[in-house]
């Protein structure tokens, strides 16, 4: 043991951290000493939805939803709605939530691998600073609910695939830690709800086309299809996008209506666990955080499911609430943001260093309404490293390795990406800026050996 205590920060990283414990973390501790990072310390609530996009909330105008537990949390934080997910499919998108970097550099470049050992996830992180860390619901890194989580102890609960019946255990199992937790230690919970990820069942249990709802009275609650719903693009080789080209426009509309029923089932159980947040003695010292891992089709360019770069799949819900800290009811629509800054922002709230190479930032100053400046652009990942997103404030190009099909869009003036303006020469110029803002950001990550390297554009 005393081996293990004398590892320099280079050697911890390298060696990795294994089953969350037993590295000593006092040369990283920086002189901190374990009562002062025990004491003083806030209590981390992370919720965590799955394929759920951004504009689901009914606080959001959604006129299809009722959403009145992520209202109220809405209502009592703030809500990023340039939120973006690092990598839209699941397992890829969890990875870098929770340890800060790219999915190109946690090795998690598809769904079911595990993290690189080298990286440490935020409950390993934590926990050697004085947390306690706790995981209820679906992990997917690799394995969908395991008994054990690096760096975690884990509540039981959840049923792969089911979320319907298993995110009522993982809210329940949440709200009895809440209610029950004696410990001065601060905690940090992970709440991660299925929901509403059953629409990828349920799209497969329906691909009959039909005129005639299979459901009545529920004529007049159909949303309508979404502006976009018939521009189809030329998207790259790669960008394999889930459609139903078989479906009816009822089909369809019956789709949306169904995908927002899973919605306002997370949003049920997610009230569970902020009722008993609510209830407890830690009600005024908790950061809740809401997110999701990435979004899902709904109809937008005929498309379901996820692991595409539109706004559909990649646009994602986040708010941080902690009333009397953060402005409550306030949506933030300047800065941009991704997956990759929540670690680096509970470390910062936590007072303590984030892991080294975070490819995110911090919140902290923008939640506290001090940030003199900001990131000039976001990246995402996508289909087993190929392919790639960078969002401006104005711009948004999607490309992929060695395509000549490169997609860009005035996303400021074209929400509903509709007119790929990449062969556009009046636009030559933002393409260029855009391709030098990736190659640039490229150049700083560290790919992990099953990734393809750099990324390059034909």
């Amino acid at each position: 043991m005393a081996e293990k205590k004398s590892l320099t920060r280079r050697q911890f990283l390298d060696v990795g951290i294994k089953g969350g414990a037993a590295l000593a973390l006092q040369p990283i501790l920086g002189g901190l000493s374990r009562a002062a990072v025990t004491k003083s310390r806030p209590n981390i609530l992370l919720i965590i939805t799955d394929q759920q996009g951004l504009e689901t909330l009914s606080s959001l105008r959604n006129a299809f939803t009722r959403t009145p537990n992520l209202d109220r949390l809405k209502q009592r934080g703030v809500t990023f709605a340039r939120s973006y997910s690092a990598n839209p499919i699941c397992s890829p998108a969890r990875s870098s939530m929770f340890t800060g970097r790219m999915s190109s550099e946690t090795g998690v470049i598809h769904n079911g691998l595990p993290i690189r050992k080298s990286i440490p996830n935020l409950g390993q992180w934590l926990s050697q600073y004085g947390y306690e860390t706790v995981y209820a619901g679906k992990w997917h890194l690799p394995d969908g609910y395991p008994t054990r989580i690096p760096g975690f102890k884990v509540l039981p609960g959840g049923i792969y695939l089911r979320g319907t019946v298993g995110d009522r255990t993982v809210s329940m199992a949440s709200e009895s830690f809440l209610r029950n937790y004696r410990s001065e230690k601060p905690f940090f919970l992970v709440t991660s709800l299925l929901q509403p990820h059953d629409v990828c069942g349920w799209i497969l249990r329906n691909k009959t086309p039909f005129n005639t709802l299979p459901v009545k009275g529920i004529e007049d609650q159909l949303p309508p299809l979404p502006p976009n719903f018939n521009v189809l693009l030329k998207e790259a080789a790669r960008a394999q996008i889930a459609r139903m080209p078989e479906w009816t426009p009822l089909n369809w509309r019956y789709y949306l209506w169904s995908y927002y029923r899973m919605v306002e089932e997370a949003d049920r159980e997610l009230g569970r666990v902020l009722d008993a947040l609510e209830a407890s003695r830690f009600e005024n010292n908790t950061l809740v955080i809401f997110t999701s891992d990435h979004g899902e089709g709904r109809a937008r360019h005929s498309t379901v499911l996820k692991n595409f770069l539109y706004e559909e799949a990649v646009n994602v819900p986040l708010i941080f609430s902690f009333p009397g800290r953060f402005s409550e009811n306030k949506v933030d629509e300047t800065h941009l943001v991704s997956g990759t800054d929540i670690v680096p922002t509970v470390c910062d709230l936590a007072g303590v260093p984030a892991p080294p190479l975070m490819r995110g930032r911090s919140l902290l100053p923008v939640l506290k309404g001090k940030a003199r400046s900001w990131r000039e652009f976001v990246v995402s990942e996508v289909m087993n490293d190929y392919g790639r997103m960078v969002r401006t404030e104005t711009f948004k190009m999607i490309a992929y390795r060695n395509d000549p099909t490169v997609q860009l869009f005035d996303i400021k003036n074209d929400p509903w990406e509709t007119r790929n303006l990449a062969d556009d020469p009046r636009y030559r110029n933002e393409l260029q800026e855009l391709k030098r803002l990736l190659a640039s950001w490229e150049q700083k990550l560290k790919p992990a050996p099953n990734a393809l390297g750099p990324f390059v554009m034909k």
